[in-house]
């Protein structure tokens, strides 16, 4: 993922201002910044759902629109509304949506392909389930497992731990790891202890983007940033 020179604007309203943002194979990268800094209107630009006002995005070495099947996008769980009677096995079906050929019954190699996607995020168990059914921890593992469903090669995460207890937090982290191999990832926190443990680099975006490798992140130059206190825990795994 490539983003060079990115400016963006609401109105008259600067929100990324000369944004350069590199993201290389089997990377994962922390997105850390203030409410109101730039991060889910970045996420949006790396999408295709907004298009900057000077500057270039390339995922994949193409444009937003046409890399968008290979990208894996959870949203903030706040976002996703559970009522709604529908099990867990397809709601991960939805991610396998940009794969299909035909319409109909689905074929037993993505029924197949999203059986191995449910064990790797661990919820297997939880297969034949409603939604409604689930905890916040349960129901954000679904979410990332449809988004895996797709087979993406850039995976991106809003606050993926945002609803989950520190065990949680650790377990999901572990698995980001793990997918880190074979994908990029891209993860949106406010735990900078999580990130700093888990991640190759730190990226701080307040309008601006700063990029810090992990070992060089500190309290005081993120405070120096941000001008607030932010969560620096570190968590022993």
């Amino acid at each position: 993922m490539d983003i060079r020179g990115v400016t963006f604007r609401y109105g008259e309203q600067v929100i990324l201002d000369d944004v350069d943002f590199q993201v290389g194979a089997r990377e994962i990268v922390g997105l850390i910044g203030p409410n109101g800094g730039g991060k889910s209107t970045l996420l949006k630009l790396i999408l295709g759902l907004h298009k900057p006002a000077a500057g270039c995005v390339r995922v994949l070495g193409r444009t937003p629109k046409a890399a968008a099947r290979h990208i894996g996008y959870v949203p903030q769980f706040a976002n996703f509304v559970k009522r709604f009677p529908i099990r867990v096995e397809d709601v991960v079906l939805m991610g396998r949506q940009g794969r299909r050929r035909q319409w109909g019954p689905w074929p037993r190699a993505d029924r197949e392909a999203i059986g191995a996607v449910l064990e790797e995020v661990g919820i297997s168990h939880l297969r034949r389930r409603h939604i409604d059914a689930l905890s916040g921890g349960q129901l954000q593992r679904v979410l990332i497992a449809r988004a895996l469903a797709a087979e993406p090669q850039l995976l991106l995460l809003d606050e993926p731990t945002a609803s989950v207890d520190s065990d949680g937090e650790r377990s999901l982290f572990e698995l980001f790891n793990r997918l880190a191999n074979r994908m990029s990832v891209v993860v949106i926190s406010h735990d900078l202890g999580f990130i700093s443990d888990y991640v190759d680099r730190v990226a701080c975006l307040n309008r601006k983007m700063i990029v810090h490798d992990t070992e060089t992140l500190t309290a005081e130059s993120i405070e120096r940033l941000y001008g607030e206190n932010v969560q620096m825990i570190h968590h022993h795994h």
